[in-house]
């Protein structure tokens, strides 16, 4: 026997075929892959910046008729717009882009477009407890695929419902006056050159409603293309065997504010923690800075569609909802990470422990959305 511990006259096992299981899968040409990202990537950003014209023109149209009236009744009712809108989309950065596209064009107030932002966000992850769902339905490791979707959304609103609180008084405070952020008089100048003969041709042959509406399936599509550029994150490579960063508070935190920031998607981000945790590569409670980090970075194409609408108050509210997120992630990890991780753990375990409280518990997600949705029609448009 050899000193590493092989028999020394045993055979060396023999490589594997390209065609056998477990053999590595050969990587086309760089070159093609480069040339299929950019072939991605150009159609994607022209339809990104397509799409918030389109929007932009629509809510310009559609503002006398909104104001004050349903479903933008008052700033409830625009929090639970934004967040029964991620439902539908199963994303947020659409409807926050809708949020802005209606406060540009003066269908909302700076409070109004705040909330349907925060809304957007803490709708986002319903997606991870869809894809939970059904990864359950073939995972043994039930509790833990499930209840990931259970831990992101608890925890989205643990960070996200004081964050608004916070980031208002930001947004009130005029500590964000001087930022006047947006596109350059250059960058304008390009977007109405090459853009502005389309979103003519669009504006002149569809009303208004049927724009806006236009607008937001193409931005839908631009982000359905950018998933094709932007970096894929595979769950067994991102685990590695279990390293043992991943049980760590600050590097997970990090490495979920780069997978949101390099994905674009909180949802993309979130979601792949569910295969993760199906396979114990990490569980719930690791999983935690991951999804606190990712909360903070998803705002940065939010940032960037409210540049290109041209209004420095949608940049504001933007950054007032992202610093407020950081500051509250951040009290959290420092001096309240165990009490935290351990009521949410309790309470994600509660949930998942029987089919009768995941039902309640999914129809909570519906119910509360969907008061203040329709709040304006009992109290009416008090809150703006």
């Amino acid at each position: 026997m050899s000193g590493n511990g092989r028999v020394a006259d045993e055979p060396a096992s023999p490589p594997r075929a390209s065609g056998e299981p477990g053999a590595a899968k050969p990587q086309g040409p760089n070159w093609k892959r480069a040339a299929s990202k950019l072939l991605h990537f150009l159609p994607a950003i022209f339809l990104f910046i397509l799409a918030i014209q389109l929007m932009k023109s629509g809510a310009k149209a559609l503002a006398p008729e909104l104001e004050g009236t349903f479903p933008v009744d008052n700033a409830m009712s625009t929090l639970g717009l934004g967040w029964i809108g991620a439902y539908l989309v199963l994303s947020g950065s659409p409807v926050a882009a809708v949020a802005l596209s209606l406060f540009a064009a003066g269908a909302l107030t700076n409070l109004q477009a705040f909330t349907m932002l925060s809304g957007s966000r803490l709708g986002a992850s319903f997606i991870v407890l869809l894809v939970g769902f059904l990864y359950a339905m073939k995972s043994k490791n039930r509790r833990e695929s499930t209840g990931m979707g259970v831990l992101a959304l608890s925890l989205t609103a643990v960070v996200y419902v004081p964050g608004m609180f916070l980031g208002y008084g930001i947004l009130k405070s005029g500590l964000l006056g001087s930022v006047q952020w947006t596109a350059s008089e250059e960058v304008d100048g390009v977007i109405d050159r090459v853009w502005g003969p389309l979103v003519n041709l669009f504006v002149d042959n569809l009303p208004a409603g049927v724009l806006f509406l236009v607008g937001l399936g193409v931005i839908l599509l631009s982000f359905k293309l950018l998933d094709g550029v932007l970096p894929q994150i595979d769950s067994d490579r991102a685990a590695g065997g279990k390293q043992h960063w991943l049980k760590r508070p600050w590097p997970m935190f990090f490495l979920g504010c780069l997978a949101a920031l390099l994905t674009l998607s909180v949802s993309v981000a979130l979601t792949m923690l569910v295969p993760l945790a199906a396979k114990g590569y990490i569980d719930r409670r690791e999983a935690m800075p991951y999804i606190m980090g990712a909360n903070i970075t998803t705002l940065a194409d939010t940032l960037v569609a409210a540049m290109i609408l041209g209004r420095p108050e949608g940049v504001q509210v933007v950054l007032a909802e992202a610093i407020a997120v950081a500051i509250i992630t951040i009290v959290y990890l420092l001096f309240l990470y165990k009490p935290l991780q351990n009521s949410i753990m309790k309470l994600d375990n509660w949930v998942v422990g029987t089919n009768r409280r995941l039902i309640l518990f999914v129809a909570c997600l519906f119910v509360m959305p969907g008061i203040l949705l329709f709040s304006g029609r009992v109290i009416g448009p008090i809150v703006q």
